[in-house]
């Protein structure tokens, strides 16, 4: 896994740009610890930053094959789980090799296929090839937008990078945000293609772009398609346990030391036990890591998504298995912590606003960082087996994202906007309109009605649009640590068959996530197989809530440019709650007006509504 970033100009000679091109790269430095590297021609400027994940020796970028008609560069970032395989027919069709990477195996695959290559790759990825033959860039993201990459057009070519940081750096891009971009910011979405910053944009999942003398030219080569599912219960059930058996077995190949995300939920519980099943020939044990709070027991409060603590699931596992498990604990003068703060929202290079679970996530990884270099996650199940509460009750059939369903939550309440803003902004019309336009994407399966078809949308819903925050959040936070994070559940196989599989299947034995509980009851605990979902934990800690309240009255009394953003009022009411008396609502203007002051501080952007 590493960091990309590029630059491509008609007209101009970009070899004289060295130093923009170096400043670009060092904005990736978290994402790759390792190495750095930067390539320029003419009209063709490429940067790299590497963690050495697969044959540490080789694998160093930008990577060049020569050929009699030009040159062909490339920069990647992610892993192709079947390079083995591809690198395999490829040396039959008379490559030759000269590294044990995957980086190779992708490059030599698009001189033997070229775009076609995405076809044939199974991993998570984004990557770009400057083809010097036809003077062409392309820019190529995996089916599930696991490994994030953003790009800005200019009037000659286009700057592109892992992330807006990286595109910022260029001298052409300056940090402006607009009212779309606050219409995301605030509504809590993440819209294929968009990126906040204005005139900047995001490659979708699934789709290749390139760029010649002519322009951008945009393809989709995979999505979602709907199809009949003819396998019976059991069948289907035997093919989620096989896709998941080759699934983590590919995932865990790497050449340095490997570890699993253990929340004590069914997910991350499956893939640990999967994982030690896996390890075990070899004389591996599993390493797991887990995240608590001190006195968690004492103050923790049951939410819809998280009604349990994690704490008492993640030790039975870890004693079922008999892995080796490390609890990080976190206490609120870490996670409150500014350093900690501008540390997360630069690692998003944006003010979400969901404060300290990503301080927490943030923290986790970096105390991760230390004992491995690769971690398998649970992230995605719930929206591939159906796991989150709506879709199990009336908010699935709400006229909206189900997640936004019932009213406020942690994920974004747009009262916490400034009114005159708010009435700018049209907030409830734009969510609205995002979610009529993702619903008009859902395939639709020829005679399906009812139940059926409306979880058909639901399901389209969050692998479209839900998974995309998360996945999003997952990959910044570890990368910013120089942890690759890896999500078997986004294998795009798994993906496309569960989908399609009829929710009266999905739900055979009465709860959430029947296939992933029957394909896996038998490597866990029974108490861990019947655990009903709980999110990612919160801490509960009073004196967490203390110290961003002081933080917060701080911005108030300096008349920061976050506080313009937000309604005065309901920030100031948060400021004096009593600290065990304060409403979620209010917790969320906290930690919104905290994350918006480190944003300006880090990126001094410019607000044009």
């Amino acid at each position: 896994m590493c960091g990309i970033t590029g630059w491509v100009a008609y007209q101009r000679d970009l070899t004289l740009n060295r130093a923009e091109v170096d400043a670009m790269t060092q904005t990736m430095s978290c994402r790759g610890p390792d190495a750095s590297g930067t390539w320029l021609d003419h009209h063709a400027a490429l940067g790299h930053r590497r963690l050495a994940v697969i044959d540490l020796p080789g694998g160093a970028q930008p990577m060049t094959v020569r050929t009699p008609e030009g040159d062909v560069t490339m920069v990647y970032s992610g892993e192709a789980y079947n390079f083995t395989e591809l690198r395999e027919e490829l040396r039959a069709a008379g490559h030759r090799f000269d590294t044990d990477s995957d980086t190779e195996v992708v490059l030599h695959g698009y001189l033997e296929w070229g775009d076609a290559l995405v076809d044939r790759l199974n991993g998570m990825y984004a990557f770009a090839i400057w083809d010097a033959r036809t003077e062409r860039l392309v820019m190529i993201r995996d089916r599930m937008g696991i490994k994030p990459f953003y790009y800005y057009p200019t009037d000659d070519g286009v700057v592109f990078g892992s992330e807006p940081k990286a595109i910022l750096a260029n001298p052409l891009v300056s940090p402006v945000v607009g009212a779309d971009g606050l219409r995301e910011l605030f509504s809590f979405l993440k819209s294929p293609g968009a990126a906040v910053w204005e005139g900047m944009a995001e490659v979708r999942p699934g789709e290749i772009i390139t760029l010649d003398r002519k322009g951008l030219h945009r393809r989709t080569y995979w999505r979602l398609r709907s199809e009949p599912h003819t396998d019976s219960i059991e069948q289907t059930v035997t093919h989620v346990r096989e896709l998941l058996d080759d699934i983590v077995k590919r995932q865990l190949v790497a050449d340095v030391p490997r570890c699993t995300l253990l929340s004590g939920g069914l997910d991350s519980s499956a893939l640990t036990a999967l994982a030690a099943l896996h390890l075990a020939p070899a004389g591996e044990t599993v390493r797991s890591f887990a995240v608590d709070f001190p006195d968690q027991e004492k103050h923790f409060q049951a939410m819809d998504v998280s009604p349990t603590q994690d704490t008492p699931y993640v030790h039975a596992v870890a004693e079922h298995l008999g892995n080796a498990h490390q609890d990080i604990v976190l206490d609120g003068a870490a996670l409150s912590a500014p350093a900690v703060r501008r540390a997360a929202v630069g690692a998003r290079d944006l003010p979400v606003g969901i404060g300290d679970r990503d301080n927490s996530l943030y923290l986790l990884f970096s105390a991760v960082r230390k004992h491995s270099t690769v971690a398998l996650s649970g992230e995605s199940a719930d929206e591939v087996f159906g796991g989150y509460p709506w879709f199990h009750d009336e908010r699935r059939e709400a006229d909206t994202f189900p997640w936004m369903a019932g009213g406020p939550s942690l994920m974004g309440d747009a009262r916490q906007v400034d009114r005159e803003l708010a009435q700018t902004l049209e907030l409830d019309r734009y969510v609205a309109d995002a979610y009529h336009a993702a619903v008009a994407e859902t395939p639709t399966l020829s005679g399906e009605t009812g139940l059926d078809a409306r979880m058909r949308v639901v399901s389209h819903l969050h692998l479209t649009r839900m998974v995309q925050l998360l996945l999003d959040r997952k990959d910044r936070m570890s990368m910013a640590v120089g942890l690759e994070v890896r999500v078997p559940f986004c294998d795009h196989r798994l993906v496309q068959y569960v989908f399609n599989t009829p929710w009266s299947i999905k739900t055979f034995d009465g709860r959430e996530k029947s296939l992933l509980r029957a394909a896996t009851r038998e490597l866990l605990p029974d108490v861990v197989a019947n655990r009903k979902k709980s999110g990612y934990p919160g801490t509960f800690d009073p004196n967490y809530v203390t110290a961003i309240q002081d933080q917060a009255a701080e911005l108030l009394a300096d008349d920061h440019p976050a506080v313009g953003l937000l309604d005065r009022e309901v920030l100031r009411g948060a400021t004096a709650a009593a600290p065990e008396d304060i409403t979620q609502r209010q917790r969320t203007v906290l930690e919104r007006a905290l994350d918006l002051g480190a944003w300006f501080a880090a990126y001094n952007p410019t607000i044009r509504v």
